[in-house]
């Protein structure tokens, strides 16, 4: 028998709304594809509950860390943007990162003593989650394009001075020489062909061609059930992965149920993915072809295909675009990095005695290498941190914070160009990510330790 798609979608949405109803309280891991209110009621309703949801969230990051526009003098990003300085992170009252340094994981937890910035991330509205992007991403796409990126329910979050700048460069591993070859532009539908005819290959182009091509996602397409105000044409690969690298944008993995643990994802660089053996935070796909293919059919849609069928999902073909779209990622290279020499440790005629104090260090007291070894500084395997060990599982903001499982290795190669730090953001500088370590390895590093670790990281 022959069923049509409407019929077929119809079917699913009864069948899950009478399993809903026979599970009681459970939540379905599916989504309904049939939308009960009209859209302008929906948005009407979100645009008058967004500013209490902001305050709340807003309240959650000022309770966290110190979020004041701190540089740290002498050291930039690829292209000249300021790196944050210092720990912004807040301790609790009346407790120094010495004494928690020196407390068991088991006296942390039965205290309540651990940072919250140390905890996971919610999303800004983890209820609703999505991909979100911050305003000046925004801006740019709809002054090149003309397209919206903005959502009426929600506002990024991070201040821009914790982001990586944009646009960000963009080095090709095929022409080093050439250095950042974006020309300082942001790369987009409107501009690719003219940047790379010439430079590249037909299928990198074609690649290049796709990965600034917008399609339907979730939030962002014409079905009554998006969040944008007027109907999308979508996103593109490099809203996101911009220049092959990343500026932040956020969204929650599609691969977790039920929601409040589900985990807010930054957007990780491309850069160095010829080197990568595993994509995705948690997923452990193999390629970047699967990352590619699994992204659009997906992740765009929350993991749940039969949304993705009713909002309009772009199926790849797997020989030739994923294939054309993977060759060009394979290219994007890491940052400079002139202090490193071709073993990817520091070269000591050029580093300064803090750096080299700090590679010590990685590579000794403070175990760094054991998941980071040179030159790229990943194993290419996942961990489990076990940062459960230290807090209690409880619900904040929508999200519960409960085990994170095992996360996949990122590179830290130009890793100053990649802020903020974890794979949901929580740690806003790589100060942060130095106490961060020292707690959950017990390393019981010194300040002086401390400051040259992270030294040592701003030149990789």
């Amino acid at each position: 028998m022959c069923i049509g798609l409407g019929a077929l979608i119809a079917v699913i949405a009864s069948a899950a709304a009478v399993h809903a109803e026979e599970a009681g309280k459970k939540a379905s891991s599916y989504m309904s594809p049939v939308a009960t209110e009209s859209f302008q009621s929906v948005m009407a309703k979100m645009k008058a509950a967004k500013p209490e949801i902001i305050k709340r969230h807003i309240a959650l990051l000022e309770q966290r860390y110190d979020l004041s526009d701190n540089p740290l003098k002498g050291v930039a990003m690829s292209r000249g943007k300021s790196v944050q300085a210092g720990v912004r992170v807040k301790l609790p009252t009346g407790l120094t990162w010495e004494q928690l340094g020196e407390m068991t994981p088991e006296q942390i937890k039965e205290n309540g003593v651990i940072p919250g910035g140390f905890m996971p991330l919610p999303f800004p509205n983890h209820s609703e989650g999505g991909m979100l992007f911050p305003p000046h991403v925004i801006d740019e796409i709809k002054s090149q394009e003309q397209r919206d990126l903005t959502r009426f329910d929600l506002d990024y979050d991070l201040p821009v001075h914790f982001l990586p700048e944009y646009p960000p460069a963009l080095y090709l591993t095929t022409r080093p020489d050439l250095g950042d070859v974006s020309q300082g532009k942001v790369i987009t539908i409107m501009n690719y062909y003219e940047l790379f005819n010439g430079l590249l290959n037909p299928k990198q182009i074609e690649g290049v061609r796709l990965l600034v091509t917008p399609f339907p996602q979730q939030q962002f397409n014409q079905t009554e059930d998006r969040r944008s105000e007027l109907p999308s044409r979508g996103v593109a690969c490099f809203d996101c992965h911009v220049n092959g690298h990343t500026n932040a944008a956020t969204h929650l993995v599609g691969d977790i149920r039920p929601q409040e643990f589900r985990h807010r994802i930054e957007t990780p660089s491309l850069r160095g993915v010829n080197i990568q053996r595993l994509f995705g935070s948690q997923r452990a796909l193999k390629s970047v072809e699967d990352f590619t293919e699994f992204e659009q059919r997906a992740a765009y849609f929350d993991g749940d295909p039969v949304i993705a069928t009713k909002k309009g999902v772009n199926i790849l073909e797997r020989g030739s675009q994923v294939h054309f779209m993977a060759e060009f990622q394979s290219i994007v290279d890491f940052p400079p990095a002139p202090k490193l020499d071709i073993y990817g440790k520091l070269d000591p005629a050029k580093a300064t005695e803090q750096e080299l104090k700090g590679q010590e260090l990685f590579f000794g007291k403070a175990k760094c290498d054991v998941c980071h070894p040179a030159p790229y500084y990943t194993d290419n395997t996942m961990h489990n941190l076990q940062v459960e060990r230290f807090y209690k599982p409880q619900l904040i903001n929508g999200q519960m914070a409960s085990a994170d499982g095992p996360i996949k290795t990122f590179p830290l190669r130009g890793i100053k160009d990649s802020p903020p730090y974890m794979h949901d953001g929580r740690l806003l500088t790589l100060a942060d990510t130095v106490e961060f370590f020292n707690m959950i390895q017990g390393l019981k590093l010194t300040e002086p330790e401390k400051a040259d670790l992270a030294a040592f990281m701003l030149a990789l």
